[in-house]
């Protein structure tokens, strides 16, 4: 519940207390980037995504039905509230001394928003959590948190006009609409230790990403299994996904749309070791040596 205490929480960053450091690196997608540092101490922020709330996802929680569910009064306050927590967050990304981006997707919109360069370093993937198998399984597999933005209904939806299996991993506040969505042949797991959900991953036909993800970690952990993407062709997917060689895109949030890429993946064959190299480019050694490498850079 985080959003109901903003003044809070730009408060709480703020309290800190950073003297007698020399370099602070703060990772970000709301308010850590507005941490104060003495004028000795360097700050690096890694931003995921300027505080999605306040700019590119603004309209889109105004439109939510839970937004008309508040009472008058805080649908009234909330825009003035919003105006005034900008301005925070605008001066707040001002304050470190060089800003990275999770993606060229962040990176573009760092610019429009903050009026600030960053540095594009990918986040990494974890790649000895996972690994291939030869046989796949007959099923598609979501792994997201159930959040309305991340549109895991468009996967439901095509997935029982086309009769597929579909495994949904995760939680969240959108379950209970999804389940009345869901055919026989939509299973939820719920939350799975990252032992089960790898094994998932291993035996899946491909992953159905269906959301417009500043990066998006979960195609990463599907292709480092061997595991093909069938993913939204906007924001980050972009940039990880190769089209034709580990996985397809569908070009509009829409379940025909979806369908038609099921189709046109279940007629090409894809290959696991172009699958596995592609996640190495996002290893964590890479993004070590890549973080490393920027810090040395400026501290010098």
């Amino acid at each position: 519940k985080h959003q109901l205490f903003p003044t809070l929480r730009t408060t709480a960053f703020e309290s800190f207390d950073f003297r007698g450091y020399d370099l602070v690196i703060s990772s970000s997608s709301a308010e850590a980037k507005g941490l104060i540092t003495p004028p000795g101490t360097m700050h690096i922020s890694y931003i995921h995504t300027p505080t999605r709330y306040y700019w590119s996802g603004y309209q889109d929680y105004l439109r939510h039905p839970g937004f008309g569910k508040l009472s008058p009064i805080v649908r009234l306050v909330m825009p003035r509230q919003v105006t005034k927590l900008r301005a925070w967050d605008f001066a707040a990304a001002q304050r470190p001394d060089y800003l990275i981006a999770n993606s060229k997707y962040i990176q573009a919109r760092i610019s429009k928003y903050y009026r600030r360069d960053s540095k594009v370093i990918y986040p990494p993937v974890d790649l000895d959590r996972f690994s291939s198998q030869t046989k796949r399984e007959d099923y598609y597999l979501v792994v997201s948190r159930l959040i309305p933005y991340k549109q895991i209904e468009l996967a439901i939806q095509a997935c029982n006009r086309m009769k597929r299996q579909l495994m949904v991993v995760g939680d969240g506040s959108e379950m209970p609409r999804l389940k009345q969505l869901a055919g026989p042949n939509v299973r939820f797991l719920g939350r799975l230790s990252d032992s089960e959900t790898a094994r998932l991953y291993s035996g899946a036909k491909a992953l159905i990403f269906t959301a417009e993800e500043d990066f998006g970690i979960t195609p990463l952990e599907a292709m480092a299994s061997g595991c093909p993407v069938i993913a939204y062709g906007r924001g980050g997917a972009l940039e990880s996904v190769v089209s034709g060689q580990t996985g397809v895109f569908f070009r509009e949030p829409s379940v025909d749309s979806i369908i038609q890429a099921m189709k046109k993946f279940e007629a090409l064959e894809f290959d696991q070791a172009v699958l596995g190299r592609r996640a190495e480019v996002f290893s964590n050694q890479n993004f070590r040596q890549q973080i490393k490498q920027f810090v040395e850079d400026k501290l010098s």
